[in-house]
C-alpha cells in the first residue's frame, strides 16, 4: 500500500480523497493555487505545496508544477479526482515516467475512450449500440450534411474531445448545421485544444443513465449499478439519483450487462463510468465512457456501502478488488443535489464572494462533501459548485422527503446558490413520478410553464 500520495485537485473532491487516505493511514500531499491558499483542503493535507497562480492552466493544469510538487514531497502515487488532468493521457504517461503511481486507467485507456469518435468506433466493433452518426471525425462541411441527410435532422454537433457540455451544438436543417460546426469547433479548440467534431442522430427527449463500473489488474471487472443523471441544463448535471426510476429491471439488467461488457473490452482498470442514453422506448446507446471518479460517485457509494475511493487506491496500489458481483447490493435509494454558486434567476450568473453565515443540514440519511465553511472566499476562477448534498431513503419516495428537509435547513449567504433550484424540481409531480427527460430544467425554468405536461 501508498504510504504517501499527492492529491491533483482542489475543492471537495480534494477533501474527499485526503479524508480516505487519512482513514487508510496514508499521508497527504495537497497543491493549491495561490488563490486557494486557504482552501479546505489546504488545511486538512500533511502537506501543501503552491503549484502557481489562480488561473487552472497556470496551477491546476500546470503539470510541470504538479510533477515537481510530487518529486519534492516524494510521493508514491498522484489521485487526480475529477476534472483538471483526471483524463490527461499524457498526465498519466509522465507520471509512469517518473515513477509515480497515477489512481486511475492506463494513458492508453483514457486516450481511447477520451477520443469520443474513436470511443464510438470501438464501440461498433464489440457490437455494442451506439446513436447513428459519422463514423469518425468529420473532414468537411459536405461529409456532415451528407450523414445529416441520411439519419435525418436534428442532429447534435459534438467535440471528440468533448466533456462537461462544451462543443455540443444541435441542428435542426442544414442551414444550423453549418453554424453549429463552425461554432462547436471553436469551442471545442478553445476548450480541449483539438477542434475534431462528428454528428450523430439527435434524441429529443432522452433520459441520462451512467452505470459506475471497476476493474483490476488481475482480470476482476464489476459494476456497482446504474445511477439517473436526467435533471440537466446545458448538459451540465444537477442532480443524480440511483436507481433510476425509469428503467425496469430488465433494461437495467441489460444496460448494467453491456457496462461492463464495455469495461472488459477495452481491458479498463480502476473505477469507471459508462454514460447511456435511453430513448423513449427503453432502446439505449452508448453516449461515453468517462474514465475517472465521477461527481456523483457518493450516490452509489450511500446505496451500495462501497468506498469507491479507497478502492481505488487499493487497486492502484495492486490489491485485488474483494467484491464479487453477486456481493454487490443497491439498498434504498440516493439522490445528490450538486450546490452551485450560481443565482438561477440571473441566468446563473455566478456568484463568488465571502461566505458570512452557512449552515449544513444533518441528520439520518444525510452526507455533505464540500470544502466550504464560515468566511471561506469563492474565488471567480473555477468550476462553481461548492457542496454536493446526498440523501438516502428506504425508497426513492422518502428519499426525495430527505432531500426536501434538508434543502429546507440548508442556509449560506451572502452569496447565491441553486439550492432552491433543486426545490422547485424536487417538489414537481412529473420528478416525483420519475416521469422527465434532459430538457425538464429547461421547463422548470420557465416562468408559468405547466410543467407537467411536458
Amino acid at each position: 500500500m501508498f504510504s504517501r500520495i499527492l492529491v491533483a485537485n482542489r475543492g471537495e473532491v480534494a477533501v474527499r480523497i485526503i479524508r480516505a487516505c487519512r482513514e487508510m493511514g496514508i499521508q497527504t500531499v495537497a497543491v493549491f493555487s495561490k488563490a486557494d491558499r486557504n482552501s479546505l483542503h489546504v488545511r486538512l493535507a500533511d502537506e501543501a505545496i503552491c503549484v502557481g497562480e489562480p488561473p487552472s492552466a497556470e496551477s491546476y493544469l500546470n503539470i510541470p508544477s504538479i510533477i515537481s510538487a510530487a518529486e519534492i514531497a516524494d510521493v508514491e502515487a498522484i489521485h487526480p479526482g475529477y476534472g483538471f488532468l483526471a483524463e490527461n493521457a499524457h498526465f498519466a504517461e509522465i507520471c509512469e515516467s517518473c515513477q509515480i503511481k497515477f489512481i486511475g486507467p492506463s494513458a492508453e485507456v483514457i486516450r481511447l475512450m477520451g477520443d469520443k469518435s474513436l470511443a464510438r468506433e470501438t464501440m461498433r466493433k464489440h457490437g455494442i449500440p451506439v446513436i447513428a452518426g459519422s463514423e469518425s471525425v468529420l473532414q468537411s462541411q459536405d461529409e456532415a450534411f451528407k450523414i445529416a441527410k441520411k439519419i435525418g435532422y436534428p442532429v447534435i454537433v459534438k467535440a471528440r474531445a468533448g466533456g462537461g457540455g462544451k462543443g455540443l451544438r444541435v441542428a435542426h436543417n442544414e442551414s444550423s448545421l453549418s453554424s453549429a460546426l463552425h461554432t462547436a469547433q471553436a469551442e471545442a479548440q478553445s476548450a480541449f485544444g483539438d477542434r475534431g467534431v462528428y454528428i450523430e442522430r439527435y434524441i429529443r427527449e432522452p433520459r441520462h443513465i451512467e452505470v459506475q463500473v471497476f476493474g483490476d489488474a488481475h482480470g476482476h471487472m464489476i459494476h456497482m449499478g446504474e445511477r439517473d443523471c436526467t435533471i440537466q441544463r446545458r448538459h451540465q448535471k444537477l442532480l443524480e439519483e440511483a436507481p433510476s426510476p425509469s428503467l425496469s429491471d430488465k433494461v437495467r439488467k441489460r444496460i448494467c450487462e453491456t457496462a461492463v461488457k464495455i469495461a472488459k473490452a477495452v481491458d479498463y482498470v480502476n473505477a469507471g463510468t459508462i454514460e447511456f442514453l435511453v430513448d423513449e422506448k427503453d432502446n439505449f446507446y452508448f453516449m461515453e465512457m468517462n474514465t475517472r471518479l465521477q461527481v456523483e460517485h457518493p450516490v452509489t457509494e450511500i446505496t451500495t456501502g462501497i468506498d469507491i475511493v479507497k478502492w481505488q487506491i487499493r487497486v492502484a496500489a495492486g490489491e485485488k478488488l474483494a467484491i464479487n458481483q453477486d456481493e454487490v447490493r443497491v439498498r434504498g435509494a440516493a439522490i445528490e443535489c450538486r450546490i452551485n454558486a450560481e443565482d438561477p434567476d440571473e441566468n446563473f450568473r455566478p456568484s463568488p464572494g465571502k461566505i458570512e453565515t452557512l449552515m449544513f443540514p444533518g441528520g439520518p440519511g444525510v452526507r455533505v462533501d464540500s470544502h466550504i465553511y464560515t468566511g471561506y472566499e469563492v474565488p471567480p476562477y473555477y468550476d462553481s459548485m461548492i457542496a454536493k448534498i446526498i440523501c438516502w431513503g428506504r425508497d426513492r419516495r422518502e428519499a426525495i422527503r430527505v432531500m426536501q428537509r434538508v434543502l429546507g435547513e440548508f442556509e449560506i449567504g451572502p452569496i447565491k446558490t441553486t439550492a432552491a433550484l433543486h426545490m422547485r424540481i424536487l417538489t414537481r409531480p412529473l420528478f416525483i413520478r420519475g416521469r422527465v427527460s434532459t430538457k425538464f430544467v429547461d421547463v422548470v425554468l420557465k416562468p408559468k410553464n405547466p410543467v407537467d405536461k411536458i
